[in-house]
């Protein structure tokens, strides 16, 4: 059966079926980290969330070129057009290059989605390397009449543009509504209007990150940077533009402000967000000072954290919840995700234990497959898929307890629809990759060390059974007697 997607499209505010400018070929273009600290959990949501996406469609026969941006420069603080570069302050209380910072945390970043499990992209574009592109797409904006230069700055015309076009068609907003709830910043007077942003900023003498231009030696504004590289990369009309909710207003309202103005035409199709990881009701973010990085999560080193959290149980978390909704921070909740996960992954370690029966119970296996297709088909809903895989977790624990009875091709089909949705959609690692590939050798060992601590048991030989259950819970398994033997587990 040929699968159809539908995604939610921020910018019509409704699901539409998925249909690429360009089949098979899909152009998806997500906005990366600005890297100036340490990732913390609200960082790996979008990447999670559009891994998530990013697997599905390869699923789906599509081939995908996915650009992932790095924002290394322009981006001011408070998210504004005057303050200081976030990289280049970072550079100058640590005493490095803004470059040394930027490499730093680049590497720590991707250490963290390895650690994760989120693909890397097809394109990881920085904003420094891309300073001749944003100078021409600024070119061609000027020429549109839609921008101005001022003082050696150059500044998109907010409200020209919305008298031919619409500023406000992604978030809604109305402009003369911004103009009335923008508030007046010192420096800005250069500015027709307060609602205009920057395309080009002169650099003032201590400005450290500057390249030359036809206006002056300064930098790229933080919005035109991410036009220039999608364009560059995937052309002026493209399927998918996606990041996080925060990003809407005004990052995003911009961007399709500068495309328009550039090419005249719509240039993205699909719009995406997800929403946001909240820590009793608010935002975790860097700026409200209540993020817990993703280092302290894999180690447990945060003070608001009772244990340490592996990067599959942060990744089970944030897949538990339907990308478009908000995901509430709790150690009760990750706890829950913890144990949700390994239920999970034992009901899949004790698919070969299933016995084979000739006649199969009246559980529609098979459906199982379609119900966690339409799952996905409708928004990415991981949640509702993980609810069938529990489903298919009860069937496979009411097996091996000889309460139902499956056949040769249930026990596959089970095997199969985890090996899909659970392992390759939603990214979560197998065991066995973090075994060196060779689970069956590793099972086969661990297997033959309960044999021989099941016989010191009948001999009575207490000490060799005890001496082996401790040894392997050290190594970090655990052993669960039963009436029909041990099973174990990693921890």
């Amino acid at each position: 059966m040929q699968q159809k997607l539908s995604i939610y499209n921020t910018l019509t505010r409704k699901k539409e079926v998925f249909e690429p400018l360009h089949a098979p070929h899909v152009g998806m273009y997500v906005c990366g980290p600005t890297v100036y600290g340490d990732g913390h959990l609200g960082h790996a949501r979008p990447a999670i969330t559009f891994d998530l996406l990013f697997r599905y469609l390869t699923h789906l026969g599509y081939k995908v070129r996915y650009v992932r941006n790095i924002t290394d420069v322009g981006h001011l603080e408070n998210d504004a057009d005057e303050g200081e570069d976030k990289i280049e302050k970072k550079a100058r209380l640590e005493q490095l290059e803004p470059m040394e910072i930027v490499q730093y945390y680049t590497n720590r970043y991707h250490k963290a989605m390895e650690a994760l499990n989120v693909l890397p992209p097809s394109i990881e574009p920085r904003a420094s390397g891309h300073i001749i592109e944003q100078i021409g797409a600024i070119k061609k904006i000027l020429e549109s009449g839609y921008a101005y230069e001022s003082n050696g700055s150059v500044y998109f015309d907010v409200e020209k543009y919305n008298k031919d076009y619409d500023y406000g068609i992604l978030s809604h907003r109305n402009i003369e509504e911004m103009l009335n709830t923008t508030r007046d910043l010192d420096g800005q007077e250069e500015k027709r209007s307060k609602v205009d942003f920057a395309l080009w900023k002169k650099a003032t003498p201590e400005h450290i990150m500057r390249w030359p231009s036809p206006w002056s030696d300064g930098f790229p504004g933080w919005h035109i940077e991410c036009s220039s590289m999608s364009i560059k990369y995937l052309g002026n009309e493209f399927d998918i533009h996606g990041g996080g909710l925060d990003l809407m207003f005004p990052h995003h309202e911009c961007e399709i402000a500068q495309n328009t103005a550039i090419e005249k035409h719509r240039v993205v199709k699909y719009w995406m967000h997800n929403n946001m990881i909240t820590v009793n009701g608010q935002k975790m973010g860097k700026s409200l000072g209540n993020f817990i990085t993703l280092d302290e999560f894999f180690t447990g080193s945060h003070e608001m954290l009772t244990q340490e959290y592996s990067p599959m149980t942060i990744r089970f978390f944030i897949l538990q919840a339907h990308y478009r909704s908000t995901v509430d921070f709790s150690n009760e909740a990750l706890q829950a995700a913890e144990k949700g996960l390994e239920r999970l992954m034992d009901s899949y370690n004790r698919i070969k234990k299933i016995p084979i029966s000739d006649t199969s119970c009246a559980l529609d296996i098979k459906g199982l497959r379609q119900k966690c297709y339409d799952a996905m088909n409708d928004d990415l809903n991981s949640a509702v898929v993980i609810a069938h895989l529990c489903e298919a977790g009860t069937a496979i624990n009411s097996a091996c307890a000889g309460n139902i009875t499956l056949t040769k091709e249930d026990k596959e089909e089970l095997e199969n629809i985890f090996d899909t949705f659970f392992f390759d959609i939603m990214g979560i690692r197998n065991v066995e990759e973090t075994t060196g590939g060779n689970m069956d050798a590793f099972g086969k060992a661990i297997d033959m060390l309960l044999d021989i601590r099941q016989k010191a048991k009948e001999n009575k030989d207490w000490a060799t059974s005890d001496h082996i259950r401790n040894e392997l819970a050290k190594a970090g398994f655990e052993i669960k007697d039963g009436k029909d033997g041990a099973e174990w587990k990693l921890k």
